[in-house]
């Protein structure tokens, strides 16, 4: 009966004193509540530690950063461009016995994060435009060759502003810092320390991505376009300079040609002149064979040549010794063509 009792006594004891003790671990803090009520502060020290058995309870608290990752959400930009923004956030509970008070667990916390965060994001995203919220670079230039300049002066101003780039006087990295800014006061008063705030992904609304990515596509091809009148520009200047280049080298080629013969003909007439003035036969041979020449270009086979007895010309027609000009008011003879190669072989 002794042994009964002392065995009833002892399990009574252990489930006393095991309901009396509790461990915290370094992950978490505890707050002691006594009828739903907290008691005492906040135990954030990590071990064993006691409490009043069956009276009060233990509430674990998280004590690591937390995440708060926002839904995708409708929106506004100043420039009335519909938008889909997803954020996230880091955050801590900062204050154990505040945050239990006013929130009690996480998933509370979570709701009312996404009230906040959420209303000053949309706030913030409504008084700036799209851009600022998908760039931060705020010195951008477009990447690409400049056009030539002749051809640069000849693009309209309309099509020069395709390839400008709005200026970007904020950008995203502000937005957020003032998103931050504004949900950190708030979130303190519900013994949370927000840590960081972030705009993860700003997507265009399904009602308008269409006619946007229409408007990109049209955008790109009038880029193209200019781009193709461009070259085409280049092309025609080029080959205008390779025209001109062509004309300007032949021209001088052909002077270059007329010098050079002009100079042979010249120093010819010199050799000739020197050599046939040496007797006076030899000066009339030298008239002779030119004067031959002059036949050769000007008279053919069919050719029928009408003169007087005056014409210096054909007088070796006439006669292989030729005499002095005749009077004027000769007779005037026709001598057919066919009888030229005799008169010159007779001339010989």
């Amino acid at each position: 009966m002794k042994s009964t009792l002392a065995l009833i006594v002892s399990l009574v004891l252990f489930i006393v004193l095991g309901s009396g003790f509790y461990t915290i671990d370094e992950t978490e803090q505890v707050i002691i509540t006594q009828f739903g009520k907290p008691v005492d502060e906040p135990v954030v020290q990590a071990g064993l530690h006691w409490k009043t058995p069956f009276i009060q309870t233990v509430n674990r608290i998280e004590n690591r950063v937390l995440e708060w990752d926002g839904d995708s959400t409708p929106m506004t930009t100043k420039n009335k461009v519909f938008v889909m923004v997803n954020a996230f956030a880091r955050w801590e509970i900062s204050d154990p016995l505040v945050f239990y008070r006013q929130l009690t667990d996480e998933n509370r916390a979570l709701s009312r994060l996404n009230g906040i965060i959420g209303s000053e994001m949309r706030i913030v995203i409504a008084k700036h435009d799209f851009i600022e919220a998908v760039r931060t670079t705020k010195d951008r230039k477009v990447v690409r060759d400049g056009p030539a300049p002749e051809v640069g002066a000849a693009i309209s101003t309309a099509e020069a502003r395709i390839g400008v780039l709005p200026a970007i006087q904020n950008g995203r990295g502000e937005l957020e810092a003032e998103i931050f800014a504004n949900a950190a006061p708030k979130v303190k008063e519900l013994g949370i320390r927000l840590l960081d705030v972030r705009l993860k992904r700003i997507d265009y609304d399904a009602s308008v991505s269409t006619s946007i990515y229409q408007r990109m596509i049209s955008e790109r091809q009038q880029i193209a376009d200019r781009y193709r009148s461009e070259g085409a520009g280049e092309a025609a200047k080029i080959n205008g300079e390779r025209e001109r280049d062509l004309a300007t080298i032949e021209s001088e080629a052909y002077r270059k040609v007329q010098e050079l013969e002009g100079t042979a003909d010249a120093k010819a007439t010199e050799i000739y002149a020197k050599a046939y003035n040496q007797t006076p036969d030899a000066a009339q041979l030298f008239e002779f064979k030119q004067t031959m020449e002059a036949y050769k270009k000007l008279i053919t086979s069919d050719t029928t040549m009408v003169f007087t007895t005056d014409s210096e010309l054909f007088r070796y027609l006439k006669s292989s010794n030729p005499q002095p000009k005749a009077a004027a008011g000769a007779s005037v003879e026709i001598t057919p063509m066919n009888k030229l190669p005799t008169l010159l072989e007779v001339g010989r």
